[in-house]
């Protein structure tokens, strides 16, 4: 059964239907929110909200965001989600796989966009698919590659790479194997550093350091997001060139990054959210690629690591100072 066939089959029963559909009078509207991040530590939230405010919802007025983190473990997202949906919440905004299948699981309708997700059509899944979920990817082929190519290009002598992967999340065990492969292909030796706790990311970094890693790539986690001062401190203390999927690394004193722009996902999440609080039915919007890339760099942190920079290389990042 096509998965629009079978939205039409559950339109007399949808949830979201009735709530959305009030537009009569004023409403304040609740917006849950499930990040790897809490609030004030999220950079990218702000773009959400700002195209929120752009739309008319504006917070204290017409609005109120229920925003929860898990403090960087991934377990506590599915009472966090659960704990949304008793709130009524209109909405629920999620960034990463392990908030996206929590939310999934807490409510079949309660409609979800997925801000940011490894996989989203694996999430929503079928036979039949879960019709309260949309959203957008946070990854697409060959990203992996491509960080494995920047940090060959940064250090043309560079022989072993460590990657630092909470591999209880599904999208990192898949994040390492391509970087795995790529290495491979570039005749780089590989280790992967499976850190599940704050005090495994310091026993990983050991790891490396044994491991006579010449690079680092950092995967995306609620673990490394919430460590994220962290991370970058054993980084520079290890003296160990890394490279993260988003820019806010960088901006916090990592030194490079290769991935999508949050900013631009959480834009466009805000997008799905207003179509949603007006009547559309997630199931009918489509899930969506990413489409905007960027690689930044902290030329502070190059500097301290004593790393050549060529022009060429310069001319193709953002650089922050």
């Amino acid at each position: 059964m096509r998965r629009r066939d079978f939205i039409a089959g559950l339109a007399g029963v949808a949830g979201w239907s009735s709530k959305a559909h009030a537009q009569s009078g004023f409403r304040r509207y609740r917006v849950g929110m499930l990040d790897t991040s809490p609030r004030g530590l999220n950079p990218n939230f702000g773009a959400l909200e700002q195209a929120l405010r752009e739309r008319g919802y504006i917070e204290s007025q017409n609005l109120v965001f229920e925003y929860r983190s898990p403090g960087g473990h991934n377990e506590s997202f599915a009472e966090l989600a659960r704990e949304l949906v008793r709130l009524h919440v209109d909405v629920i905004v999620t960034r990463g796989t392990p908030a996206a299948f929590a939310a999934k699981a807490a409510s079949s309708t309660v409609p979800v966009v997925m801000a940011a997700a490894g996989d989203p059509q694996t999430i929503i899944g079928s036979s039949p698919p879960a019709t309260n979920l949309t959203g957008f990817g946070a990854s697409a082929a060959g990203v992996e590659r491509k960080r494995v190519a920047i940090l060959k290009e940064l250090l043309p002598k560079c022989e072993r790479i460590a990657a630092l992967m909470n591999l209880s999340n599904p999208s990192r065990r898949a994040e390492w194997s391509a970087v795995e492969e790529a290495a491979r292909a570039s005749g780089i030796a590989t280790q992967v550093l499976d850190a599940r706790t704050a005090e495994g990311l310091e026993r990983a970094f050991e790891s490396a350091a044994r491991f006579a890693a010449d690079a680092l790539v950092v995967g995306s986690d609620t673990l490394v997001q919430t460590n994220q001062s962290l991370v970058i401190r054993l980084a520079a203390m290890h003296r160990l060139p890394a490279i993260y999927t988003f820019r806010d690394f960088v901006e916090a004193g990592g030194l490079l990054s290769y991935g999508v722009s949050l900013p631009d996902l959480y834009r466009r999440a805000a997008g799905y959210v207003d179509s949603i609080l007006k009547g559309a039915r997630p199931g009918d919007l489509p899930v969506q690629p990413p489409t905007a890339f960027e690689t930044v760099l902290n030329l502070k942190t190059a500097t301290a690591l004593g790393l050549s920079l060529s022009d060429r290389f310069l001319q193709g990042a953002e650089v922050i100072p």
